[in-house]
């Protein structure tokens, strides 16, 4: 007797490159992507999200940021130690101290849309390389040496994407997808949305992640 196949499961990932949770969340979709194998195929497609639309092109000076977001340096410590610690058995080292420059991520989700268009894996890739760019050694991710740098280790042609980078090319319809995410109601990133669904949003364990992928199995069935 043939074993039951795995279930195709979609995985929309609302997310914002600047956002640590956001990396934490990445960490747990994919435990909980081991513990479904077998039971659920997984494609992973992840669509912009913009924390702070307002930074400016270039970015804004790191401190200013955080002054202006947290009120100062010591709130900003207090939250981040709690991240840190999350991050930790996560195996990601988190390394705030080092990010110098807050970035405007418009052009950082343009790549992971253009990734995106090649394969679901080449899309994941490069969206580890900006998270760990960024978060474990400081790099702006607004700019664009880094971005083609980025792309290429990820696989893609850095040339071409620089070229593209150089264009406004789907900076529209990048900005109107971050658009649609708060007016479909997501108002916290990462969000999670299975099969079109089911929607969990933070960084939730991956026991959470798999049960959300079960009950939208259950919801799918037809009755």
């Amino acid at each position: 007797m043939m074993a039951d196949m795995p279930k195709p499961m979609s995985v929309d990932v609302i997310s914002d490159v600047m956002c640590p949770w956001c990396y934490i969340g990445k960490r747990r979709l994919e435990r909980a992507a081991e513990m479904a194998e077998g039971e659920f195929d997984l494609t992973v497609h992840w669509r912009p999200y913009q924390l702070d639309a307002t930074i400016p092109p270039g970015g804004m000076d790191r401190k200013t940021y955080l002054e202006n977001k947290f009120g100062g340096p010591e709130r900003a410590q207090e939250i981040y130690s709690r991240i840190e610690a999350a991050g930790a058995g996560e195996g990601i080292d988190f390394n705030f101290d080092a990010i110098a420059i807050s970035p405007n991520t418009l052009d950082a989700h343009r790549v992971v849309r253009w990734a995106g268009d090649a394969s679901p894996t080449m899309q994941a890739a490069v969206v580890e390389q900006l998270f760990a760019r960024f978060f474990l050694h400081g790099e702006n991710v607004g700019d664009h040496g880094v971005l083609v740098e980025a792309a290429g280790e990820a696989g893609m042609d850095g040339a071409e994407v620089r070229q593209w980078l150089e264009s406004d090319r789907d900076a529209a319809e990048t900005q109107a997808e971050a658009a649609r995410a708060a007016q479909i109601g997501v108002t916290g990133v990462p969000c999670f949305i299975f099969g079109r669904r089911v929607a969990v949003t933070g960084a939730h364990d991956p026991e959470t992640l798999f049960m959300a992928m079960r009950q939208t199995a259950q919801e799918a069935q037809p009755n």
